[in-house]
């Protein structure tokens, strides 16, 4: 019998900075209803999915920054999530705002946590390749992403879904090769990926023919080149004056996509992920034991 797993890729529209926390989190519990209700089992939202994105902004204000963070997952303004995954048995991973203090020392992770069908913690990713600047550059999209989050500090984790292996990784990160490598090093048969991305960029108008491309490029080259299951979900539409991309995918170990999102709005897209795939690619093209290890090659090599 065939091992699968139906994931659901959660997109939002705009969040703006104006949107109480209830209200949006009522938003979530509605996608992640219309997620159950299409047979999905496993439902990935966008980076930071509780706020507008916050880092376009420069602050100074301690308390007016600390307001767009979480302290407990869930809290108070997110626990009808929880709940809600329970009833319908459906789990999520969520991008979020996280504060922690440690000794006495204020850390900002961006972050995203996996949640089982139960409603219960299951693991936590801290974003790795934190983009931006720490201050405003004349001619530069405002991304001060390091003016607000540290690296994150727990590597790429992967954990037990129902018998698959989940990774997680956060917009900057699906850019990079050494996230799905060390994914897939670590046992991934999925990553979940939540994303904010501008659809232009100030230092680079001529390119911005290519955002979309570039969106999906390195998820699908990753996909393929580590034969794991992407399911990456963006927020879209314009917020609050910044217009993001979208274009929330579900991609194959074959590098190609299964699923896409057609809107800037709140959108669900659903597949059923085959999970007997990623063997067929690994025979084919990557197989790590036989290609990767020091014995192999002298033996390969007529050396052992």
């Amino acid at each position: 019998m065939a091992r699968c797993l139906s994931i659901a890729v959660c997109q939002t529209g705009p969040i703006q900075r104006a949107a109480p926390r209830a209200e949006t989190v009522g938003r979530l519990v509605h996608l992640l209803e219309r997620a159950a209700a299409a047979g999905a089992e496993l439902a990935v939202f966008p980076e930071m999915a509780l706020t507008t994105f916050f880092p376009r902004w420069r602050m100074d204000d301690q308390a007016e920054i600390d307001a767009f963070f979480e302290t407990a997952m869930p809290g108070p303004h997110t626990q009808s999530l929880y709940d809600a995954a329970a009833k319908l048995k459906i789990g999520f991973a969520l991008g979020y705002s996280e504060l922690v203090y440690e000794d006495g020392v204020r850390h900002g992770f961006n972050t995203m946590d996996l949640v089982g069908p139960d409603g219960a913690f299951i693991g936590r990713y801290r974003k790795m390749h934190v983009p931006g600047a720490s201050d405003v550059q004349e001619g530069v999209t405002t991304h001060l992403e390091r003016r607000y989050f540290e690296p994150g500090n727990l590597g790429f984790p992967v954990f037990d879904y129902r018998g698959v292996k989940v990774g997680m990784a956060i917009c900057n990160d699906r850019r990079w090769p050494e996230t799905y490598r060390m994914l897939c090093l670590n046992g991934a048969e999925v990553a979940l990926i939540g994303y904010n991305t501008p659809l232009r960029l100030d230092e680079a108008p001529a390119l911005a023919h290519l955002r979309m491309f570039h969106n999906h490029l390195p998820m699908q080259a990753g996909a393929y080149q580590n034969t794991l299951w992407v399911a990456a979900a963006a927020k879209a539409g314009l917020e609050d004056g910044q217009a993001l991309i979208g274009g929330s995918c579900i991609i194959a170990p074959t590098g190609e996509i299964a699923a896409q999102a057609m809107s800037l709005d709140d959108e669900v897209i659903v597949h059923r992920a085959d999970l007997d795939l990623i063997g067929v690619c690994r025979k084919v093209n990557f197989d790590f034991d036989l290609y990767r290890r020091p014995d192999q090659y002298r033996r390969i090599a007529g050396m052992a």
